[in-house]
């Protein structure tokens, strides 16, 4: 029977792929292509051009930027399959996706499991429009590896809640519309008295001071609560379930900064071209600085053997009912090998890849050694190295602290 079915099963797909190639002759403008999109990845200033605009509405109407979750809340409503072909043939296209953020990465697939229905109803549908920015209020100034120490607190005030604290490293707090946050309801216990609750980033009382990095940028920010009114609606689960909430979420955050979501768009073009474009080459069109060809070849069969192991991984925990542990893994390693390709990019490109302005360095080499010093966090934010340590180790590996 199964043979008998493949014919159509195929069919259907062809017909599938057919649609996208349509779709994109028709949606995606000439002026974006190949140039991806900056505020697919972060959610960072709001300005889009017109083309874009046009862009993120037609795909979000048809929820493709969000292919697998249901349709009604907004999502394509599609199967594995046929999200992998709209990648494939925005790829082939050279457009990106173009609905993206918290939302998408984190904060979505965590309501889609634990929210009620009228949060869904509420709160999805936007996410796969792109039409709403959300931030992540978690790490406090004494809560960092030690999440559940957070001091924030949110007082029952019987139809809401009165919330008072601070956050810090609040990945676009200044853009968000909202804040997907973890606070202490219950002072008693400290991983039981933690609850999940929704906070409107306009709302009287908050205040966001940006943090300028070393890479001149300031992406992350200190937040502050004063007596800020949070309806009861807002709160997601039961009271005191915000610590099991908060580490599902965080898994879904390791894997999209890991190989298995966002680093792996992050990649652009190969080593090895780039190489050719700053070095000279021999009589066959190869590097001819053969240290620098094998160890831009020792990292490109690295990351794409993490990428294919990534992309089993993550499909294998689907299988399983969602992301597991095995995010601190990706999370861990595909941070460590972007490090690493950065450090390669400043080395290909010499002097070049060292500027920090100047008409003499492209976009490109100046956005690199930018991308090079702000890629230090990537093994600290979502959980430090040390962190997944620990959970690879409890885990993963069901090994016991030493008593």
């Amino acid at each position: 029977m199964a043979t008998q079915l493949e014919p159509d099963i195929h069919a259907d797909e062809d017909a599938f792929r057919t649609e996208v190639q349509q779709f994109l002759a028709a949606n995606f403008p000439d002026e974006l292509k190949n140039k991806g999109n900056a505020l697919a990845g972060v959610d960072g200033p709001t300005d889009e051009t017109p083309a874009q605009k046009a862009w993120r509405e037609a795909v979000g109407e048809r929820g493709w930027g969000t292919p697998t979750w249901p349709k009604q809340y907004g999502g394509g409503g599609l199967t594995k399959a046929q999200a992998k072909i709209i990648d494939q043939e925005f790829a082939k296209a050279g457009a990106y996706n173009p609905i993206g953020g918290m939302g998408v990465m984190m904060f979505g697939p965590t309501l889609l499991e634990y929210g009620s229905e009228a949060q869904k109803m509420e709160h999805i549908p936007p996410i796969c429009r792109g039409e709403i920015r959300w931030c992540q209020g978690y790490s406090e100034p004494n809560a960092g590896s030690d999440l559940a120490n957070l001091q924030t607190f949110a007082e029952d005030k019987g139809d809401h809640y009165i919330v008072n604290g601070q956050k810090t490293w609040t990945s676009g707090g200044q853009w968000a519309d909202k804040c997907f946050a973890i606070v202490r309801t219950d002072k008693s216990d400290k991983h039981r008295g933690i609850s999940f609750m929704l906070i409107d980033m306009d709302a009287p009382g908050v205040e966001v001071r940006p943090i300028t990095m070393i890479s001149g940028t300031s992406p992350f920010c200190e937040t502050f609560f004063d007596n800020v009114k949070v309806p009861k609606e807002n709160l997601v689960g039961e009271e005191g379930q915000g610590w099991t909430i908060g580490k599902r979420l965080l898994q879904h955050e390791r894997t999209n900064i890991s190989g298995g979501g966002r680093l792996a768009s992050m990649m652009g073009q190969s080593l090895g071209d780039i190489a050719k474009k700053y070095g000279e080459t021999d009589a066959a069109g190869e590097l001819a600085d053969k240290v620098l060809r094998d160890k831009i070849a020792d990292f490109e069969i690295r990351w794409n053997s993490f990428l294919l192991t990534a992309r089993r991984a993550v499909e294998e925990s689907k299988a399983q009912g969602g992301v597991s542990e095995i995010s601190s893994v990706l999370k861990k390693l595909g941070t460590k090998l972007s490090q690493e390709r950065s450090e390669l990019l400043i080395e290909i490109r010499g002097l070049q890849g060292l500027g920090w302005e100047g008409e003499e360095f492209t976009d490109g080499e100046l956005e690199a050694v930018r991308g090079w010093l702000f890629g230090k966090a990537t093994t600290i934010y979502g959980g430090s190295t040390e962190i997944q340590n620990n959970i690879i180790a409890k885990r993963v590996l069901g090994m016991l602290d030493h008593q």
